[in-house]
């Protein structure tokens, strides 16, 4: 077993590095939201106004996730008072929203509209009316004592095999360590412009929105970033000045084919894009490599939920990449990185990689077995299980060999095809299925493969089973495809052989 060990150094409170950020900078841009500006003193007011409105230790406290002044709002004032904050998308189907609530038992909803959440019979307060009191009677910060570094800061969710998503419980002290990492990774100053790009219930939203509010830079909302078209968003990009992209890797490939195609650049500010959350395409490196991209950094990372933000990461193109650099043309596998400086790494059985120091989860909320799972005791000291093989490089560089389970990321977000199947297999028309991922389009993507009772129309129930699972989970665990089988391939032992049944039913 190989040993890493990183230098876990003691940083101060994320919510204490905001703070003297705003004392530092309180008239420069915080939030740039489709041209309205909050700078760092009213964002401070509207924090403090929230946290006065939430009182001191309010526990678990939902927000409505919208790419939002409101919602960043909202992060902070729960991290202001001690609480602890659970996203949640209102696109997301109703009882999944309800589910999640009741699991980390919420007991205050934070929204911008009436949501059907309501009927819990949970404190409600609204964002909105919260942001214009603060205009006229703001409120000065409360003193309070500290939260503990271990008290937990937020809860976010990951797939679960059974069906029900894992709520992992991430502390104070390790969003503390992430985001002091990534404010010296990223090279923030105050005069970046970073875009929030990702999707507001998963961490990557984390490490656009804190290194940046801890450093005095300006962060750029706007809906052009989501508009699904490429010259808009670009257009965007330059309009809004950015200096900072955090893409998935998914977006990135076809921005880089979308440039190409056309033979474009991105604009003159742009001088950082980081890319992650799946392996990256040595085509589209070779792609991106031949463009005018020599003065961005384009830093590759690696992380995972319950070890908080980025881990590992590696410039694979740009100023500060090795030189020569790789030979893309040729296929080269694209590294996920280093070990950061808070990061504790080892390589174990399988050639897994294990993750200890400071930015581990507490664990799954309400889960005892599989927190001792997948947090594990490695020579006295806690680590978690990724899952993931990698090798590693004399100099420590890792690269990822694929994934001792089923697991597989779909948008970027880690799936457990056994969840979907859980889902599926609670449809009255479905006898057996196997959900399995695959490649469609260049992405990473679901199939199901349905075995109809003999009740159920096997003409419609791929329509059926795909409407049924839209009422109930996010868009990302529904299948890209499904198709109906009259049976499955089973293993020697009688299990699904998901591998089997993909293999067997796309020769057909």
């Amino acid at each position: 077993m190989s040993n890493n060990r990183g230098a876990s150094e003691v940083t101060s409170d994320l919510f204490d590095a905001f703070r003297q950020t705003t004392l530092r900078f309180p008239d420069r841009p915080a939030l740039i939201h489709h041209g309205r500006t909050v700078s760092y003193g009213r964002l401070d007011e509207l924090v403090n106004t929230l946290a006065a409105q939430l009182g001191s230790n309010p526990g678990a406290v939902a927000v409505q996730a919208t790419h939002t002044p409101e919602t960043v709002v909202g992060l902070l004032g729960v991290l202001a008072v001690g609480g602890v904050y659970c996203p949640v998308d209102p696109a997301f189907p109703a009882d999944r929203r309800q589910a999640m609530l009741s699991a980390v038992d919420c007991r205050t909803v934070l929204s911008t509209d009436p949501d059907p959440v309501a009927q819990l019979g949970l404190r409600q307060l609204d964002l909105g009316r919260l942001v214009a009191a603060a205009a006229e009677h703001p409120t000065a910060p409360a003193g309070q004592a500290p939260p503990a570094a271990d008290a937990p800061a937020y809860v976010l969710f990951t797939s679960g095999s059974t069906g029900q998503p894992k709520p992992v419980v991430t502390p104070r002290r390790a969003i503390s360590a992430g985001v002091h990492s990534l404010r010296h990774l990223f090279g923030l100053a105050p005069e970046d412009r970073v875009l929030q790009f990702a999707s507001l219930n998963w961490d990557t939203c984390f490490e656009e929105i804190l290194p940046t509010l801890t450093a005095g830079a300006a962060l750029v909302l706007d809906r052009e970033a989501h508009s699904g078209s490429f010259p808009r968003f670009l257009r965007m990009v330059e309009r809004e000045r950015i200096t900072v992209l955090d893409l998935p890797t998914a977006f990135w490939h076809e921005l880089v084919l979308h440039l190409t195609e056309d033979r474009l650049a991105l604009p003159d500010r742009v001088r950082l894009l980081v890319i992650g959350g799946e392996a990256v395409s040595p085509a589209r490196l070779a792609d991106w490599s031949r463009l005018d991209t020599g003065r961005i950094r384009l830093l590759n990372t690696y992380g995972c939920t319950e070890t908080t933000l980025v881990t590992h990461a590696v410039d694979l193109h740009g100023p500060e990449a090795p030189s020569p650099g790789w030979d893309w043309a040729a296929g080269t596998p694209a590294p996920i990185g280093r070990a950061l400086p808070h990061v504790v790494q080892q390589i174990g059985e399988q050639g897994e990689l294990l993750i200890g120091g400071p930015a581990l989860a507490l664990g799954y909320l309400g889960l005892p077995e599989a927190t001792e799972a997948r947090f594990a005791l490695v020579d006295g000291e806690r680590r978690f299980r990724t899952g993931d093989r990698v090798s590693s490089a004399p100099d420590g560089l890792l690269t990822h060999l694929g994934r001792l389970d089923h697991e597989i990321k779909v948008r970027g977000i880690r799936v457990d095809p056994g969840e979907v199947e859980a889902h599926i297999a609670s449809h009255p028309g479905v006898q057996a299925v196997a959900v399995v991922g695959t490649t469609l389009a260049g992405r990473s993507a679901l199939v199901a493969y349905l075995v109809p009772r003999t009740t159920a129309a096997a003409g419609t129930l791929d329509a059926e089973v795909r409407s049924y699972l839209r009422g109930r989970v996010p868009g990302h665990l529904v299948p890209s495809r499904i198709t109906v089988v009259p049976r499955l391939v089973l293993t020697a032992t009688g299990k699904v052989d998901r591998a089997g049944s993909h293999l067997r039913h796309a020769a057909r």
